[in-house]
C-alpha cells in the first residue's frame, strides 16, 4: 500500500498500548495512513497476542485491531527504553498510551511532563475511570465499567442479566480516542496548538447510556430487561416460526402498525383497538400483543414470515449466528472483504467501514513481537553494535 496517498500520510503515531481500547483508535488512524510504531515488551508483547490462539496460531483480538502497525520492542523500566521512546516522541505527531493508573507519570510520560517537552505533540490517554477524581487509581477492564455504567442491568432477560457478547466499553473508549485524536489533529493544523486527549471507558460507556439515563431519571424506573424485545417500543423483537427459527422485526410508527395489522396479522380491527392504538399502548399490554403476534407467527416457516413483512414494508431479519454473519449477502456483493498478512498465514479482514471516495483502504500486515525494532533503532541512528547491546540486556 502506498500510504502516500492517504490522509494521514506524514502524521506518526507512537502508542504504548495494550489490551483492545488504544489498540483499536490507532489502528484507525493507521487506516487513514498513519504511521503507528506500537511499543511492547521484549519477548512477550501485548498482552492481547494471548488472548487466544484461534487465527492461525495469533489471537482473534489483536489481528483485528493491529493491522498496519510497526512493532518495536522496549523495555520502558530501562532507561535507555525510554531514551529510545524519548528519541521517537521528537519527531512525533500523537502519543497514544492505555498503562495502568500512574504508570505513565511513574515513566515520565505523563501529559504535563510530555507537554512541556515535545510542544507539537498530542498526548492521548485512555483510562478506566479518568486520570483524577474518586476512581483515578481503579484498573477498569471491559466488564468492570458494563457494570459500573448499568448497561449490565439492562442486557439479559427478565430472570438473569448477561454482558454484551463484544468489548463494547473498550470499543467506546478506542472511538471517542480516535474522533479525540483526529479533532486535535485538524486543530493543531489550523491553530498551531496540540490539544492533549483525554478519554475513560467509563465516561465513553456513559454516553452511550444516554438514553436508558433520561428514560430512567424521568420516568421513575429504568427499562426493563426483555431478552430482544424494545423496552420501549412495540412490537420489536423476536419471535418464533413454525420452523423453530427465530424472525426479528419491528413496527416504529402507526403507519406500520395499520400494515402490520391489515396485512400480516390479518386482523385490521386492531389498528384502532384502546389496548394497542398507540405506541405506548403497545408497550403498556405488550404480553397480549406478543401473544397474538406469536400465533400469527407459529402457523408459518421463517422464510414465508419474512417474505410476508417485507411484502408489506415491515423492517425484518432472520437472526444469524456469527458463521452466517461471515458468509452475509451484502459483504460479499459489496466487495467489504481483503486479505491482510498475519505472521505464517493470511486472513480475511472488512474495509473499514467510513468509505472515503477515491481513497484506498490500508490494510497492511498485522506484526509480529518486536518485528520492526532493528529498523526503527536504525532510522534512530543506532549502530549494529548498540542495537546487539541492547537486545543482550533485554532492553528491546
Amino acid at each position: 500500500m502506498d500510504v502516500q496517498k492517504l490522509p494521514l500520510s506524514g502524521v506518526t503515531v507512537v502508542s504504548v498500548e495494550q489490551a483492545v481500547a488504544a489498540p483499536y483508535a490507532t489502528r484507525q488512524l493507521a487506516d487513514l495512513g498513519a504511521r503507528v510504531i506500537k511499543v511492547e515488551r521484549p519477548g512477550e508483547g501485548d498482552f492481547a497476542r494471548r488472548y487466544d490462539t484461534t487465527v492461525h496460531g495469533h489471537s482473534s483480538y489483536f489481528v483485528w485491531i493491529n493491522r498496519s502497525k510497526e512493532s518495536l520492542t522496549l523495555d520502558l523500566k530501562d532507561p535507555r527504553g525510554r531514551a529510545v521512546l524519548h528519541g521517537l516522541l521528537r519527531d512525533a505527531d500523537v502519543f497514544v498510551q492505555n498503562l495502568a493508573p500512574g504508570a505513565a507519570e511513574r515513566l515520565g510520560l505523563g501529559t504535563e511532563e510530555l507537554t512541556r517537552r515535545y510542544p507539537r505533540l498530542i498526548p492521548c490517554t485512555i483510562s478506566g475511570y479518568g486520570t483524577d477524581g474518586p476512581w483515578a487509581d481503579r484498573k477498569a477492564y471491559d466488564l468492570l465499567v458494563q457494570c459500573q455504567t448499568g448497561l449490565v442491568s439492562l442486557t439479559g432477560t427478565a430472570d438473569e442479566t448477561a454482558r454484551t457478547g463484544i468489548s463494547v466499553a473498550d470499543i467506546a473508549a478506542g472511538m471517542y480516542a480516535y474522533s479525540g485524536v483526529l479533532t486535535a489533529l485538524y486543530t493543531r493544523a489550523t491553530t498551531g496548538t496540540a490539544h492533549p486527549v483525554e478519554v475513560s471507558l467509563f465516561e465513553a460507556l456513559a454516553e452511550w447510556m444516554g438514553q436508558p439515563a433520561y428514560y430512567t431519571a424521568h420516568g421513575g424506573e429504568q427499562p426493563p430487561r426483555l431478552g430482544t424485545q424494545h423496552a420501549t417500543i412495540a412490537p420489536y423483537g423476536t419471535y418464533r416460526a413454525a420452523d423453530g427459527r427465530e424472525v426479528l422485526f419491528s413496527v416504529q410508527n402507526e403507519r406500520e402498525w395499520a400494515a402490520l395489522c391489515a396485512g400480516f396479522l390479518g386482523r385490521p380491527e386492531l389498528t384502532d383497538d384502546p389496548r394497542f392504538a398507540t405506541g405506548s399502548d403497545r408497550v403498556a399490554h405488550r404480553e397480549e400483543l406478543n401473544a397474538i403476534v406469536a400465533g400469527r407467527c407459529a402457523r408459518d416457516d421463517a422464510a414465508t414470515l419474512l417474505a410476508d413483512l417485507e411484502a408489506i414494508g415491515i423492517a425484518c431479519a432472520g437472526v444469524n449466528d456469527v458463521a452466517a454473519f461471515l458468509d452475509h449477502p451484502v459483504l460479499a456483493a459489496r466487495g467489504r472483504w481483503r486479505d491482510v498478512a498475519v505472521p505464517g498465514a493470511t486472513v480475511r479482514a472488512l474495509l473499514p467501514p467510513a468509505d472515503l471516495a477515491g481513497v484506498p483502504a490500508r490494510m497492511d500486515p498485522v506484526p509480529a513481537v518486536g518485528e520492526h525494532t532493528e529498523a526503527i533503532l536504525r532510522e534512530l541512528g543506532h549502530s549494529d553494535a548498540e542495537i546487539e547491546a541492547l537486545r543482550a540486556d533485554g532492553v528491546v
